[in-house]
């Protein structure tokens, strides 16, 4: 007797709309001035990072590794990791060093917070200044969630692990969550541009995105200070972004255990969002909106009733990291582009309530968001639906050819396009650089369908 099968059974993940969560802790430290990050784990591990990130920013990227093999998964890495924080604090003369767990480690039960104290009685340095560097844990565990997870579980350890009582020096904290090195200089930028002084965690706009140098830099310079993160608890307020965030964020601990009022606010994608931040930094530094900025949310205006035409009555499909599609979901929304389904590989359970209140007031039908989900998930509805353009990372590729609909590049990773980590999608700069792109795309493909091809628009 056989069974019919009517629909393709699996039970494995194909192709995930993650990764792991070490990925995002090793990137966050990279935005901590003089600091290397340090991967407790294999060596396959670190290698495959390094990969991952140097070809979407396409610089070189240090990640330690204590290289444990099979002994020490049976006896330990307790002595790789005190011999590799030895080494690379000599190689590297590092300020500081971020150490990260994997799912090796976390399963064998190191007890790394517990590692690092015995390392920090016994251990001598060679450092120029004969210092030792402060030393970051973070627990990491690959099966443990996103790389988004990771990240912001780094953020939290930096922030709780240096941060101290200071007295109010009237700066704020700004902590930008998972965005591109272009986002972190036009946040930065805009701050300055109403007189506040900003202490931005992580800042890697320098560190994966610097200029040629004649000679080889193991740390780049940039990142947010050491003295920065210790002054956090004498801020007048911090600023942070991201609707997805965990419960126990670095914004809500510098509230909770050092009284610094927390705003937490979306990614400034969009008109309304971005009018958002806007509000609150002419409410933090008591300051109207300098002229520059509001010209450039007049071009915005400008650019949503020229380009209406193009877009009104569209269907989109995002997908990628939480709050990134959350982000572009209300920005489409706003211009008349129906998200029909917003997708990501994260699970931190406020994705769908994210994505109807950023929608809220702007579609007639609903968007459809799922959370912890992949590509083969992800292509079984979009197939339902029929969109007319994809908007997420190179992961959607092989979907959107075989839909035979534009494929809109935002996110991490870009693998398949030049410049991903100079791509600006915040503020009413980075709104308006999206909306040209999204158009543009559209455009080309309807040009390479139809016979008139080239025409006035």
């Amino acid at each position: 007797m056989t069974r019919e099968i009517t629909s393709p059974d699996y039970v494995s993940t194909t192709n995930a709309c993650k990764l792991c969560m070490p990925l995002g802790a090793c990137l966050a430290f990279k935005g901590v001035e003089g600091a290397a990050p340090f991967l407790h784990g294999s060596q396959g591990c670190a290698t495959y990072m390094r990969r991952y990130l140097i070809s979407h920013f396409r610089e070189p990227v240090d990640i330690a590794s204590s290289s444990l093999g099979e002994n020490q998964a049976i006896f330990g890495g307790g002595p790789n990791l005190k011999k590799g924080l030895v080494n690379v604090i000599n190689k590297y003369g590092a300020k500081v060093v971020g150490i990260a767990t994997t799912c090796l480690t976390e399963t064998i039960g190191d007890d790394v917070p517990g590692l690092v104290r015995e390392f920090l009685a016994e251990a001598k340095v060679e450092t120029p200044d004969g210092q030792m560097p402060a030393l970051i844990t973070v627990p990491t565990p690959a099966y443990g969630g996103s790389h988004v997870d990771g990240f912001h579980a780094a953020v939290l350890a930096m922030v709780s692990q240096l941060a101290q009582p200071t007295p109010a020096h009237g700066g704020v904290n700004l902590l930008p969550g998972f965005v591109s090195p272009a986002d972190l200089r036009r946040l930065a930028t805009v701050t300055r541009a109403y007189g506040l002084r900003a202490a931005l965690a992580p800042d890697y706009s320098r560190t994966l995105d610097a200029p040629a140098m004649a000679t080889y830099e193991a740390l780049p310079a940039g990142g947010v200070s050491l003295n920065q993160l210790r002054a956090m608890g004498g801020a007048k307020a911090t600023i942070e972004l991201g609707h997805c965030l965990p419960g126990r964020s670095a914004g809500s601990w510098l509230e909770m255990y050092l009284n610094v009022p927390l705003r937490s606010l979306g990614l400034p994608m969009g008109v309304r969002a971005c009018d958002a931040l806007h509000q609150a930094l002419r409410e933090l530094s008591g300051r109207d909106t300098p002229e520059e900025i509001e010209l450039e949310r007049g071009r915005l205006i400008d650019a949503m009733i020229d380009g209406h035409k193009y877009l009104s009555g569209k269907t989109a499909v995002i997908y990628g990291d939480e709050d990134m599609v959350v982000g572009v979901a209300g920005w489409l929304a706003e211009l008349g582009v129906r998200p029909a389904l917003c997708a990501t590989g994260g699970k931190s359970g406020r994705f769908p309530a994210a994505i109807a209140e950023v929608t809220e007031g702007l579609v007639r039908q609903p968007a459809r968001a799922v959370d912890g989900v992949d590509f083969q998930q992800i292509g079984e509805m979009a197939r339902q639906i029929g969109p007319d353009i994809l908007v997420g990372n190179s992961k959607g590729y092989r979907l959107a050819r075989e839909l035979g609909v534009p494929l809109v590049r935002v996110g991490f990773p870009i693998h398949d396009r030049f410049g991903g980590q100079r791509l600006l999608c915040l503020d009413y700069q980075g709104s308006q650089e999206l909306l040209d792109r999204i158009i543009n795309a559209i455009l080309a493909h309807d040009q390479d369908r139809h016979h008139w091809g080239y025409g006035y628009l």
